[in-house]
């Protein structure tokens, strides 16, 4: 057997090796809801709000009971009580909180898209990149109203504005679950899809190209997502004299901070200020 001391084989790699087995010895005991929040809080970036240091000052920063729950629901720890939702009564808060994160009542689902919407905006406008609020609205044809820029950027792609979208998906909804507990990030796929479905016949009218900017409510983002971060952050490095790779680091770190943190205080606003033991 070859001897420790001569093995070329480096730690990071053992650890990764050590990490990876115990990740599916605990997939394999897991429950399909609780195999969709794995492969979602183990995708790229989906942590990086535990590596932010904290600064109040810049909005950077969650209080004591918003960072404890948010610990438990991300571990998968039941942090509901049994109560039944205050704003839909015939609803009860589900051990992984589900319901909390998806329910329309109370403004939450609403103060995150838009706290989100922000962060977005405000990188790009750091990125000397421009943009418009709420772009696009009107009432269609068959009497349905839209807005397909949440955010809309000038001259992002071959002359074409970029008509950004938000939307937050949960991977435990029964329609995304089945392919969910089998294939991270899934559920964001599916999300841009919808979007298009929906968007993608206005703007093409209005000569803008639709990116939707969908996010699991873990922090997984889809595809055209994580293109565009990448893209803003070449941008924001050169206006800020730093390395891409920073500039990204910042952009998920902001993002999924703030996506968590709205989702600790969706979870707070119905299990109430206490953290439940466990």
């Amino acid at each position: 057997m070859e001897s420790l001391q001569t093995s070329t084989v480096r730690q990071r790699d053992l650890s990764a090796r050590i990490e990876d087995h115990q990740f599916d010895q605990l997939f394999l005991a897991a429950t399909p809801a609780n195999r969709a929040r794995l492969l979602s809080v183990a995708s790229c970036h989906a942590s990086s709000w535990l590596s932010v240091i904290p600064a109040r000052g810049l909005n950077l920063h969650m209080d004591p009971a918003e960072f404890q729950v948010a610990l438990k629901w991300w571990l998968g720890v039941d942090t509901s009580p049994h109560l039944r939702c205050p704003h839909c009564p015939d609803h009860q808060v589900d051990p992984l909180s589900h319901h909390a994160l998806t329910c329309r009542g109370g403004g939450d689902a609403v103060l995150r898209h838009n706290s989100l919407r922000d962060v977005v905006a405000q990188f790009c406008h750091r990125a000397c990149l421009g943009g418009q609020l709420e772009v696009g609205g009107g009432t269609e044809a068959d009497g349905s109203r839209s807005r397909p820029a949440d955010y809309l950027v000038p001259n992002w792609s071959t002359g074409k504005p970029a008509a950004f979208d938000i939307t937050v998906t949960s991977p435990l909804n029964p329609i995304s679950l089945p392919e969910a507990k089998v294939t991270g990030g899934s559920a964001a796929r599916m999300a841009e899809m919808r979007k298009h479905i929906s968007n993608d016949p206005k703007c093409r009218a209005l000569g803008w190209v639709c990116i939707p900017l969908a996010v699991e409510t873990y922090g997984c983002w889809g595809t055209e997502a994580r293109d565009s971060f990448s893209r803003l952050a070449a941008r924001l490095a050169l206006q800020l004299h730093c390395s891409k790779s920073k500039a990204l680091v910042s952009i998920y770190q902001r993002l999924n901070l703030t996506l968590v943190r709205c989702a600790a205080r969706a979870l707070l606003s119905r299990i109430g200020t206490q953290i439940p033991e466990g």
